[in-house]
């Protein structure tokens, strides 16, 4: 059994539904300490976060994940326990598996076979692996770049280990991630009996030729990694139940996915701007859970790239599709930041799963990153 294997399955093995991580960080921390790393917990109300650090010098690359897993769902579905690792068919299964246990063992092997071969290298690596990325996110990975932003440590290159890949590993490359920004729209009317209109005012008559507006406006035309922003209704919530009630307001949840083509405050202005023309009297709350992040074409990229070809022949594509992840935090304190794992098509499902002869590979594309940035 490859070692990259065996520590995949050491890990899917312990249970860590977020945003408990049941002791995989310190697994790590055991393997990664005799290599000479120096290793902190960073605690912060009940998560865990690993950061480990090889070297003093610039530039500092840094591999990026998560310990912990979702929920399995009726455990009765699966077709193995989800948390005793199986192999069966070619494939590794169990809660984890591909999100993202199996990149984070990889990316540790890679680092023990490069600091073996090249003890004294240029440059430093890093791990930063929190226990709150399937949670709500606010004491995980964001913690850990505060403190390291407090301390002066400046990351140069960041490879978050998430499953990125399509149909095959290594086609795909997320190299930026939209921000996701939600709004809670309360539009105020008057309340009233059905048959009196002319006494009560209906605030989802008065709202719709806004919301109708909003859908039809183009926020931007997207660049030459985004397509352009989206702008969607999630929820609707008006009247007291009764058929003959003019409710008194409306409430609209809604959610912007925006790409750095636009700004969270220049999308709000025009939202606001929209609701003004049609005379509203409305309240409006804003939420932004992320911030967009793009990193173009250069040294990040091109050394993932190659050694992506280098080990599989593919030629990845860069893709700023899918939802937010912990590279968003990332990206306030580090320039280059890219995501690139395994197969993405179980992930979250019953019988998560990653194809057994990915992982060797997976392991050494990481390598080979390291390589193309500290040697070459």
């Amino acid at each position: 059994m490859s070692q990259t294997l065996a520590l995949a399955e050491q890990l899917i093995a312990l249970p860590s539904v977020t945003p408990d991580d049941m002791g995989c960080q310190q697994l790590l921390t055991r393997r990664l300490r005799p290599l000479g790393f120096t290793c902190e917990t960073i605690a912060s109300n009940g998560v865990t976060n690993l950061w480990a650090r090889h070297g003093t010098a610039q530039p500092l690359i840094v591999f990026a994940g998560h310990s912990d897993v979702v929920p399995t769902g009726p455990v009765e579905k699966w077709s193995s326990d989800p948390f005793v690792p199986t192999r069966r068919d070619g494939k590794l299964y169990g809660r984890g598996a591909a999100d993202m246990k199996t990149s984070i063992a990889a990316m540790v092997v890679a680092a023990e076979e490069f600091v073996a071969a090249n003890p004294i290298h240029r440059g430093s690596i890093g791990f930063l692996i929190t226990s709150d990325e399937e949670g709500v996110a606010t004491d995980g990975t964001v913690i850990v770049c505060g403190k390291l932003k407090e301390r002066g440590e400046k990351i140069d290159y960041c490879i978050v280990g998430e499953p990125t890949s399509g149909k095959l590993l290594g086609d795909m490359i997320k190299n930026g991630r939209r921000g996701s920004m939600s709004g809670r729209l309360t539009v105020r009317g008057i309340q009233g009996h059905i048959a009196y209109p002319h006494l009560a005012r209906n605030p989802i008559h008065q709202a719709l030729p806004a919301l109708d507006e909003l859908a039809a406006e183009q926020w931007d035309e997207g660049n030459e990694y985004y397509d352009p922003t989206s702008w969607q209704i999630s929820n609707m919530h008006g009247g007291t139940g009764a058929s003959n009630v003019i409710p008194g307001e409306v409430v609209v949840d809604f959610n912007f996915r925006f790409s750095t083509a636009s700004s969270s405050e220049g999308l709000q202005q025009r939202v606001r701007a929209i609701l003004d023309k049609h005379e509203l009297e409305y309240d409006l709350e804003w939420t932004i859970s992320g911030f967009p992040f793009l990193t173009p074409r250069g040294a990040l990229c091109d050394a993932l790239s190659a050694a992506i070809t280098s080990e599989t022949g593919a030629e990845a594509e860069l893709s700023t599709s899918g939802g937010t992840s912990d590279g968003r935090f990332i990206a306030q304190i580090c320039p280059q930041v890219v995501e690139f794992g395994p197969l993405a098509d179980s992930i979250h499902k019953i019988d998560e799963h990653v194809a057994l002869a990915d992982i060797e590979p997976l392991k050494n594309i990481y390598r080979r990153t390291l390589e193309n940035l500290l040697l070459k």
